[in-house]
């Protein structure tokens, strides 16, 4: 978070007046009925389909996104996960039983029961997506919610604000508009629970204000997430596939690939391969179709990105692919660079944008020493026919999730849980794991 003015007395006065609303009404949601949560949640996904055009419109307004790429993450994946809490809330509320060790006569089972209310803080990258994927769990477990969108996206937050007005009584779920300063004055408030989606650096922010109150919380962060090229690997494929995921949104994806460790004498064909597939999807007569990919979301975070860049050119770094930044518009061509070595900046930092860095190795024990020194990231890569080099990937490094000759696919199965871990994150959602993260597991005992 960054500074701001403070909130008005009004904006104040106003997320207190509904907490209390929430507060009163905690328990009446709570003890709510799967059939009135999944009501609540046709509502939800019939205003979203309802205003789909809407809803591409604000998007594009704030963040000049592909219109295919927001009708996937912003409308499609949203109604999907309503639709999968919708089909799974009855069976996810019922109690687990338990047999007792010392009396089976006796009963007992484990109550998943509402946390009370819940903020919920969106990210920019994503903006509504991440933001009522995680409102439908808390909804679906019998939470009450206050839901802040980032100031980065004004347009969407307004039509946030619209649709959960639609659906929703604001004693039950509201959405808050406005700067950094109204999200730090609703993390100020008791919840019972918080669900932040962002940066690192905001994560401990927003964990230092929930300790004072002692809410639980859900981290969904980032870090700087490898890719291993692994000898036999098919190169051209991973380089197509890494150009696409570099291409997805700008780059601005929390699991977006952040660097790559290749072979010496496979990095060639790499390099080939992600700039033929750039040139095929992003280019025409030389020039770069800008309506494919999204901008850099602001110009303070172009010159954050530019930085890294230029830091690492100075330092001795190839521009492989690439390398144009257009600061008019806040556009960055897809871009690979080779030669590059720790001490840069750009191997150090998050890089939230179309660039990627390259790094060479001559046993895959080097690439797995690197990632072990360094924080925890949110995803890894690894691209092998061996199964004893992957065996060995897995068990001598950590991170949220791990996709195998692939990018993106453990977070699109939503049968697996889909969080960080230490600096990456805390806690994890996705289906029934979001149900979980806003349930407390209560244990009863029964004696009979």
């Amino acid at each position: 978070m960054t500074a701001s003015s403070p909130a008005s007395d009004h904006v104040i006065k106003e997320m207190n007046r509904i907490f209390a609303l929430q507060h009163n009404n905690q328990w009446d949601v709570k003890a709510s009925s799967a059939a009135t949560r999944k009501a609540k949640l046709q509502k939800l996904k019939d205003a979203v389909e309802a205003h789909a055009d809407d809803i591409v419109a604000a998007v594009q307004k704030d963040t000049r996104k592909p219109e295919g790429e927001i009708r996937v993450t912003e409308v499609m994946n949203i109604v999907n996960n309503i639709q999968l809490n919708i089909d799974s809330v009855e069976e996810w509320m019922k109690p687990t039983e338990v047999t007792p060790s010392n009396n089976p006569d006796d009963k007992a089972m484990i109550v998943p029961e509402a946390r009370g209310v819940c903020l919920i803080l969106g990210p920019w990258n994503f903006p509504l997506g991440l933001t009522f994927g995680p409102l439908a769990a808390a909804v679906a477990a019998g939470n009450c919610c206050m839901v802040k969108l980032t100031d980065l996206c004004p347009a969407t937050a307004h039509i946030a604000k619209v649709i959960v007005e639609e659906v929703f009584q604001e004693s039950e779920t509201a959405v808050f508009e406005g700067d950094v300063s109204v999200a730090e004055e609703l993390l100020k408030l008791p919840f019972s629970h918080i669900f932040f989606t962002g940066s690192t650096r905001v994560g401990k922010i927003v964990m230092a204000a929930a300790a004072k109150n002692l809410a639980s919380v859900t981290l969904e962060l980032g870090g700087k997430s490898p890719v291993i090229i692994d000898e036999g690997a098919n190169v051209e494929a991973i380089g197509a596939a890494l150009a696409g995921a570099k291409q997805f949104n700008g780059g601005q994806a929390c699991i977006s690939p952040d660097y790559v460790f290749v072979r010496e004498d496979e990095q060639a064909r790499l390099v080939q391969a992600f700039k033929s597939n750039v040139e095929k999807n992003l280019y025409e007569d030389g020039k770069i179709k800008k309506e494919a990919i999204a901008q850099i979301v602001n110009k303070a975070n172009f010159d954050r990105v530019k930085g890294l860049f230029d830091d690492a050119v100075e330092k001795g770094a190839t521009v492989a692919v690439g390398g144009t930044l257009e600061e008019e518009d806040l556009t960055i061509h897809p871009t690979m660079l080779t030669g590059v070595t720790p001490q840069m900046k750009i191997l150090q930092e998050e890089i939230f944008a179309p660039i990627i860095p390259v790094m060479t190795y001559d046993d895959i024990d080097q690439a797995i020493g690197y990632i072990e020194a360094r924080d925890k990231p949110l995803a890894l890569y690894v691209f092998s026919p061996d199964d004893e080099n992957i065996d060995k990937v897995l068990r001598r490094t950590s991170s949220g999730g791990v996709t195998v000759n692939g990018v993106f696919s453990h977070y699109l199965e939503n049968r697996l849980p889909f969080g960080g871990v230490n600096a990456s994150g805390i806690g994890s959602y996705h289906g029934y794991f979001g149900f979980k993260a806003f349930s407390h597991e209560r244990a009863v005992y029964m004696h009979q």
